[in-house]
């Protein structure tokens, strides 16, 4: 029986056990423990964690950071569940709902450097200057193909590598030498306080994932009484901007795998709505990218609505290319 206190039973949220997550869930506790609720943290392993050095696109992608909280929720073990929303798929199992979208951290891509990288040149201020004052070859290390493909479309000259890993690891390939850089998430490096010199991609010519920046509040989807509890932590605006970007991934049809990005910003006082998102062939050779404008009230209408155009513009053709590729590779 979950302990008793004056504002209701002990939450017991579910967590990865690594650095960045066991952060972002002692975050979100200490949000509520503010406001007089008890909370107690329960660390889960993940398949995600346990295969840490294969390819998410040849494993199942990064729903395998959640399938085991997803499996404890359902057993009644934890409450709620903490995840980086970029890391859930674009629709939830039946028997799970969103408790709450949490406000969004920095969603840009940042580009980290070795030090002796920067005396080549590339010690401009930002990403975007950094990476295109980058020597031919230069080897910049990321799990991300929607981050690859990005960087292939502006510097084809460029080579990426695939790496996996906590931030500290892959930031230790690029102090090692085994690359030049890397490419991270600025939430990730933020709610960490790591201390290095990230570069920031603009969302204008580096679409993030959808969902970056965000956490995700997962619950039972019949728990009103938690879900109640929790909608402290929902953030309107980040919530439907993340709607509109995972209704944009979910009616694509594709995997959170693959090269597609999307970047929402929603005004709730006006009831405004914006949605730029962009589907990319590996090699980045090609990309069909749009934008959508809407309702903060139905913001799946303008993910959904975008991404049937750029379903019509040659995007589904690249996704099915992609799909046999990563199927062809086992």
């Amino acid at each position: 029986m979950a302990a008793e206190t004056r504002r209701g039973p002990r939450l017991r949220i579910g967590t990865r056990g690594s650095a960045l997550a066991l952060a972002q869930s002692r975050q979100t506790a200490a949000r509520l423990e503010q406001e007089g609720l008890e909370v107690e943290l329960v660390v889960v392993r993940t398949s995600g964690d346990r295969l840490a050095d294969v390819s998410l696109a040849r494993v199942g992608g990064k729903g395998l950071f959640i399938k085991e909280l997803e499996e404890a929720l359902e057993r009644g073990e934890i409450d709620l569940a903490i995840h980086s929303l970029k890391d859930m798929p674009a629709e939830l199992p039946e028997g799970f709902a969103l408790a709450a979208v949490t406000t969004r951290a920095d969603v840009r891509d940042v580009l980290i450097l070795r030090e002796d990288v920067d005396g080549s040149g590339a010690d401009a201020a930002s990403g975007d200057e950094a990476l295109a004052l980058l020597a031919p070859g230069t080897r910049v290390g990321t799990g991300s193909l929607r981050r690859r493909a990005q960087i292939a479309a502006r510097r084809p000259d460029v080579e990426t590598v695939p790496i996996r890993g906590n931030i500290d690891t892959r930031v230790e390939k690029v102090r090692r030498g085994d690359v030049d850089a890397v490419v991270l998430a600025a939430a990730g490096l933020g709610r960490l306080g790591v201390a290095l010199r990230p570069r920031p991609l603009e969302v204008a010519s580096f679409l993030p994932a959808p969902g970056q920046g965000a956490l995700a509040v997962e619950s039972r989807a019949g728990d009103a009484a938690t879900q109640a509890r929790v909608s402290l932590l929902n953030d309107p605006a980040a919530a439907a901007a993340c709607a509109a970007e995972r209704a944009f991934l979910r009616d694509l049809g594709a995997s959170c795998v693959v090269p597609v990005a999307a970047f929402a910003t929603a005004n709730v006082a006006r009831d405004a709505l914006q949605l730029d998102g962009l589907v990319a062939s590996l090699d980045g050779k090609r990309i069909v990218r749009g934008r959508s404008r809407g309702s903060v009230a139905n913001p799946e209408a303008v993910g959904s609505e975008l991404a049937s155009r750029l379903c019509r513009e040659g995007a589904r053709e690249i996704l099915d290319e992609i799909e046999r590729d990563l199927s062809s590779q086992g």
